[in-house]
């Protein structure tokens, strides 16, 4: 189940720190890496840092967006230590690791860290069904990039050992991918807005608490279909109405 657990990195500034993350996962038997926008990559001193880990950072994928990143991932995870003003479900690092391995028996899942500096923004948390928080010490929580997934691959590697120990899985039901729901939340916020219901200049809260619920539920494709098709029928009578 490991090989479908994907840890994505957002904005790396330093490329030495992409070179101790790749050290960390092949620690661990994490060979899935992935960089969105990195400063700079490749780097001789990622190299460096990899100590043997460089197989891990020449079969890394580099793209240019984060929703490239996330095709077809069926759940996302981001690690974030700072507060929102819109509340994410949170979990600790061995309960995460637990669930993003039940859900890797059913396809790809994402583990997603940020800048060093500023961590994961809002947009990037949108696309997140559940938040993990490292209880560090409160008052030195700050961890380097590297060391936060040290601690997360090494609950997966914990939990994947007894996972494969255990004599029966737990079965999932299928829910939409990462890029099923992008379609949906944009529907929903055309919807909204040719409808009345909100406008672009005042709905970003409004959306976040939707996208919240809607990830919340994890729809299936069937699900998200009867979705859309109560949307268009919202927007086939609002032009109706106009006509």
């Amino acid at each position: 189940m490991l090989n479908n657990v994907q840890i994505i990195l957002i904005g790396t500034t330093h490329p030495g720190n992409i070179g101790a993350v790749a050290r960390a996962m092949k620690n661990m038997c994490l060979e899935r890496l992935s960089l969105v926008r990195p400063k700079i990559f490749p780097s001789a001193e990622a190299t460096a840092r990899a100590s043997g880990a460089d197989d891990l950072l020449a079969q890394a994928q580099v793209f240019d967006d984060l929703d490239k990143a996330l095709d077809g991932c069926r759940l996302v995870v981001g690690a974030s230590a700072r507060r929102r003003s819109v509340s994410w479900p949170q979990v600790t690092p061995g309960p995460c690791a637990q669930m993003l391995l039940q859900e890797a028996s059913k396809g790809k899942v994402a583990l997603l860290f940020g800048r060093e500096s500023s961590g994961l923004s809002n947009e990037e948390l949108d696309r997140c069904q559940y938040l993990v928080h490292i209880p560090a010490n409160p008052d030195y929580s700050s961890l380097n990039l590297s060391q936060a997934v040290q601690v997360l691959s090494y609950e997966l590697r914990v939990r994947d050992l007894e996972n494969n120990s255990a004599s029966e899985q737990l079965e999932l039901p299928e829910v939409a991918t990462a890029e099923a729901m992008e379609r949906f939340f944009e529907h929903l916020r055309q919807t909204m807005e040719e409808t009345g219901f909100s406008n672009s200049n005042q709905s970003e809260k409004l959306n976040r608490r939707l996208r919240r619920l809607f990830l919340r539920a994890r729809p299936d494709d069937v699900e998200l279909n009867i979705l859309h098709g109560i949307l268009s029928a919202a927007r086939g009578r609002k032009s109706m109405r106009r006509s």
